[in-house]
């Protein structure tokens, strides 16, 4: 855990290239701290430093906790706040940080110089409880409103899985407060200073695999949607792609016929050839501006014809309908003849579609039964029409 938990710090603070998103080094500092926090867990660590001062292992562990449980409420605040109220935020946190761990060192010192007095620990304890568990609350009061109102999956189920990842360390607060209170009222119903002998021991439950699962569970959370999102954005530039060459001969006809609806060279082509997303944003626009230009030569006749022939015109019948009024509504264009009754405008027009995701999905289905219908004319052995100029 330590290892991969450093690993991830150091691709945070590293890795992230320049500029730096906002909240990378809390999140490196975050990693860092709950990687050293179980790198004190382990024996070759322990030996180590408590060769220098004994059992000084737990005073690490316990600050670099804290340190933690800072570290996730920065990245909470510098990415749900505005920039003053983050700063001014983290750094009372921080002030809070610093005299936690100066009082619990000199505690720490106090119990080690009294032979290690339960009363003394269980002061330790205090401190150390009092602000974990207002940490952990805070943190967890944020994300579960943030949840709420972010609009990004992977957002939302990312700062779920940080939720539950309070409740476990909740979990181990309850289980130190135990302890304090067993050793301040001299009930010692838990030893402070025992050993866990396996994972499923009871103590081990409480005491390693509870923080342990909450460590996983909110730096998953924190991490998934940096995981996520190039991977969304691969997918999405795919599909871009593939909508592009499947609306590629319903633009090249329109764009032929009315060579006006094509975007005039300006300021938009600017960005990067490349940008498929802007490409197909154009494609959609200058396809809708060609339906649109063309409605003068709808016609109805060639609707109910091609309505009775595809069915009722609902679903995916209606682009059908549509296509085959586009085809007939080119060929018109390039006759100059108008119809004898012009047919009313697509019941899915670009008007009551709500976003480009929404617009694609129509005009593809649209593209795609004009392609069909064009290669339907070339297999019966009839010649293509060249609807263009």
């Amino acid at each position: 855990m330590a290892c991969l938990l450093a690993a991830a710090a150091g691709y945070w603070v590293l890795g992230r290239g320049t500029p730096r998103p906002t909240g990378t080094w809390a999140m490196g500092a975050l990693l860092a701290s709950f990687a050293f926090a179980f790198a004190s867990y382990s024996p070759l660590f322990e030996h180590m430093v408590e060769a220098v001062v004994p059992h000084v292992a737990r005073l690490l562990s316990n600050s670099a906790s804290l340190a933690a449980a800072t570290s996730v409420l920065a990245l909470s605040f510098q990415v749900n706040l505005q920039e003053l109220e983050a700063r001014r935020r983290i750094r009372l946190r921080l002030a809070l940080l610093g005299a936690s761990v100066l009082g619990m060192s000199v505690l720490f010192t106090w119990e080690q110089l009294t032979h290690r007095s339960p009363q003394i620990y269980a002061l330790y304890l205090l401190v150390f409880i009092s602000y974990l568990s207002f940490a952990i609350i805070d943190f967890l009061r944020q994300a579960l409103e943030q949840s709420k109102s972010t609009r990004r999956s992977s957002v939302r189920i990312g700062l779920r899985t940080a939720a539950a990842g309070c409740l476990f360390a909740l979990v181990y607060a309850a289980y130190k407060l135990t302890i304090l209170f067993s050793l301040g009222l001299g009930f010692h119903l838990l030893s402070a200073h025992s050993e866990c002998s396996s994972f499923v021991a009871t103590r081990c439950i409480f005491s390693v695999d509870s923080p342990a699962l909450a460590v996983l569970l909110i730096c998953l959370g924190l991490t998934l949607p940096a995981v996520v999102y190039p991977i969304t954005q691969a997918r999405r530039h795919r599909w871009e792609i593939r909508s592009l060459d499947a609306l590629d001969p319903l633009w090249q006809d329109l764009s032929a016929a009315m060579p006006e609806i094509v975007l005039p060279a300006g300021a938009l082509d600017e960005e990067p050839a490349t940008d498929a997303d802007f490409i197909l944003q154009r494609r959609v626009i200058e396809i809708s501006d060609g339906i649109l230009a063309l409605r003068p030569y709808r016609s109805q006749h060639v609707q109910d014809a091609a309505a009775q022939s595809a069915g009722r015109a609902t679903g995916g019948n209606a682009a059908v309908v549509e296509a085959a009024i586009i085809e007939a509504a080119l060929a018109s264009l390039q006759e100059g003849q108008y119809p004898n009754e012009i047919a009313p405008p697509s019941t899915t027009d670009i008007t009551v579609r709500k976003d480009l995701r929404a617009d694609v999905h129509w005009l593809l289905q649209v593209a795609s039964a004009y392609t069909l219908s064009s290669a339907a004319r070339v297999a019966e052995g009839g010649k293509p029409e060249q609807t263009g100029v």
